[in-house]
Order: C-alpha cells, then sequence, then structure tokens
C-alpha cells in the first residue's frame, strides 16, 4: 500500500506542472528519476516477462515461486532453507510423510508448501511446477533399490521433470549432477548422470547445470562415514582424491542462481580450494575425534560381487553397493570449459577448518568441550608415543 500511494502522489506531481513555481520547476524530473529507480530494484522480470515484485522489510510481500526436487535430502534441506528465508515461496515434493516435517520451519508460515509426488507419475510432477518461476532437480540416489534403479532416477526421472518445465514454460531450470560425470565412465552412477545432463539440455537448452564435488556439512556420509562408530571398510587403500566442498557453499550457489539470469545454460563445477586423498581426510578425521579409527581393506574382486548380492537379499541399507565399490578407483575429474564458485563470487571453505564443529560429537565425554590443538600442541605432541586404552 505504502508503495502504491507513493507512486500514485509522484503520478499526480507529473500530471499538475502548473502548480510548481519556475524555480522548482526541476521537481518533477528528480520524483520521475526517483520512482523509476524505485520501481527497477523492487521489479524483476523474468525470462517469460512475469514481473516479480519484492518489498524491502523483514519479510516479502511477494517473491520467486520455487520447486525443490530432492528437497528431502542432504543438499536440499540448505536450498529449502536460504531460499525460503529470502522469501521464496517453495515448493516441495514429497514421497514420504514423515521424511519433509524438518522443513516445515525453513520459511515463514505458508512459504513451505508440500505436494506429494511420485516420480513415475507425470500427472503429480506436473502440478508440482505449473506455477514455478524456477525449478531445482538435486534428486539422486547413491546405490540402486528394488523399486529404482540408477537409471530410472537419473535419467528417466529427470526427463519427466524437464519435460512438465519445458510443457509449462518455466522460467529457469537448475539441474544438479555429479562430478565427473562422464558417459564412457566404468561408474554406472556417473554415467547415468551424464545422461541425465544429456537429456536436460536436449529438452530444455536453457538448464544449468551444477556439478558438485563430495559434500560435507551435518548429516552427511563422508565425514560422518570415517568418523562412526564401525568399521572403515574399503578396497583402494582410501587413495581417492578429491575437492571437498561445504554443502552450505553449494546451497548458496544455488540461492545466488536464481536471481542471477547470466547462469542459464551454463555449466558450474563447485568444489573445495584444495584436494585431499580420503586418507588425508581420515587423519583429519581421527585428529578430531581424538581417536584412530579402524580400516579394513578388502580387494576389487571379493567387495564388488559381495556388495552385489548383500544388497539384492538384505533388507537394510549397507552402506556401500557394487558401484560405490567401483568409484573408490575413481579420482576426481573437472571439465576446463565449466565454470566455478570463482564467478558466482563465492569463495568456498576449506574441510579443515570446519571438522571440529562437524565432528566433536563423536569424542569421548572427557574430551568434548576441548578445543582443537594449536600448531605448537601438535608439534609437542609428536614428541611422545602414547599407549591409550580404547575409549
Amino acid at each position: 500500500m505504502a508503495l502504491s500511494r507513493h507512486c500514485a502522489r509522484s503520478q499526480a506531481a507529473l500530471r499538475a506542472p502548473s502548480t510548481l513555481s519556475p524555480r522548482a520547476s526541476h521537481l518533477p524530473v528528480i520524483s520521475r528519476r526517483y520512482v523509476t529507480h524505485d520501481i527497477n530494484h523492487d521489479v524483476r522480470i523474468t525470462r517469460t516477462g512475469k514481473p516479480i515484485l519484492t518489498v524491502s522489510g523483514g519479510r516479502r510481500v511477494k517473491c520467486y515461486t520455487a520447486t525443490v526436487f530432492g528437497a528431502t535430502g542432504f543438499l536440499g534441506r540448505y536450498v529449502v532453507n536460504r531460499l525460503a528465508r529470502s522469501g521464496c515461496t517453495v515448493v516441495v515434493p514429497f514421497r514420504e510423510e514423515m521424511a519433509k516435517r524438518h522443513l516445515k520451519l525453513a520459511g515463514d508460515l505458508g512459504r513451505v508448501v508440500f505436494m506429494e509426488m511420485d516420480l513415475r507419475n507425470t500427472a503429480s510432477i506436473e502440478e508440482s511446477v505449473r506455477h514455478s518461476d524456477i525449478v531445482y532437480n538435486l534428486i539422486g540416489r547413491d546405490y540402486p533399490t528394488k523399486n529404482f534403479t540408477l537409471e530410472d532416477v537419473h535419467v528417466e526421472g529427470t526427463e519427466r521433470i524437464v519435460e512438465a518445465v519445458a510443457k509449462y514454460d518455466i522460467d529457469r531450470y537448475v539441474h544438479v549432477s555429479s562430478h565427473s560425470a562422464v558417459e564412457d565412465s566404468p561408474s554406472e552412477f556417473y554415467r547415468t548422470k551424464a545422461k541425465g545432463e544429456a537429456v536436460a539440455r536436449s529438452i530444455f537448452p536453457e538448464t544449468t547445470l551444477v556439478r558438485p564435488a563430495p559434500m560435507f556439512g551435518f548429516e552427511d556420509r563422508f565425514l560422518n562415514r570415517l568418523a562412526g562408530v564401525g568399521n572403515v571398510i574399503t578396497s583402494n587403500w582410501l587413495q581417492q582424491k578429491s575437492w571437498p566442498v561445504h554443502a552450505i557453499d553449494v546451497g548458496a550457489a544455488l540461492e545466488k542462481m536464481l536471481h542471477d539470469d547470466t547462469t542459464a545454460a551454463e555449466t558450474y563445477e563447485l568444489y573445495g580450494p584444495k584436494g585431499y586423498a580420503m586418507t588425508e581426510i581420515k587423519d583429519l578425521v581421527d585428529q578430531e575425534i581424538l581417536h584412530k579409527r579402524r580400516h579394513i581393506n578388502i580387494p576389487k574382486g571379493i567387495m564388488k560381487p559381495a556388495a552385489k548380492y548383500l544388497n539384492k537379499y538384505l533388507w537394510w541399507p549397507l552402506g556401500t553397493s557394487e558401484d560405490q565399490v567401483e568409484r573408490e578407483f575413481i579420482d576426481q575429474a573437472f571439465d576446463p570449459e565449466a565454470k566455478s564458485f570463482k564467478d558466482l563470487g563465492i569463495e568456498p571453505v576449506d574441510i579443515s577448518s570446519v571438522t571440529f564443529e562437524y565432528l566433536k560429537g563423536y569424542r569421548p565425554s572427557s574430551y568434548y568441550d576441548l578445543p582443537p590443538m594449536t600448531e605448537r600442541e601438535k608439534r609437542e605432541e609428536k614428541k611422545y608415543l602414547h599407549v591409550l586404552d580404547d575409549q
């Protein structure tokens, strides 16, 4: 209302220049410039010509409407939180009622809208995107299940979502894929991710592709796997190399793509500032939890068939699969033509600077509040050999 009254007063001033004195004849020009600047700041025109009105203040009167597929996953909660806090209306398609309840508090009342969806039901997908200005696809699986193969999720599911985006002429589509996604990869996960990218670009050429490196944060399966009470079982002696990225940084990048239309039809590879072998990350984890976890290496020829049949006949998740064993032997690859955090004006966080906050819960109770060791303390620690009981 305040904005409309201000515009009405400004228009009235423009229509009645005769009431102004000659000395003040320049005032309508100043008023016209002020109103134009204010409207340009508060109104954004999307690719399809739809105006998006935002009003400054603690809460937005109206902003973008975004659909986030895969919002109940690890990365999805960070994306939904950032979008909802900025005033966007976020549509969250979900399959299981209890999996989405934590997202209700991500924004103001009514800003997070839940819609039941089946990835094989085209009508439910279309209903989830038809009113949106931007669609994020974060859906992905690390391993096949009895209901969905990797091809079903990464290729056929992507095709249905992108067809719905094209049908309703949605302004933006952001497709979150994976690092090292190439169609000739020995890993089925990377192959299907690459096929999904090709399908998205063929149907909707303005697709923004995002390839994050292995992500870490709360509830991740990266640091928590190494710090958990179970044994660390691998097949490559923890030699796989990657550039881990903070999930919060990836969420910030995805939010920025909403407001920057120059990111359309671009490919972004989001990775951390420093590369690590898994054995180096394991050393960081052991240092923070003040305990050395046991590492068991099983040859690839034994581990792959064992993981295949155990996942097939057991009804609980094992935490590994045949394809995950294959991925241990593939280092993170880069596309030289892809853009990165630098093009978005974001400086990523190094994993070594935040491991204490994420892993202190794994420490023995007597050391829970102990701060990280200083460089001097680390040097002094190396001078002694400690024999400790298993805590």
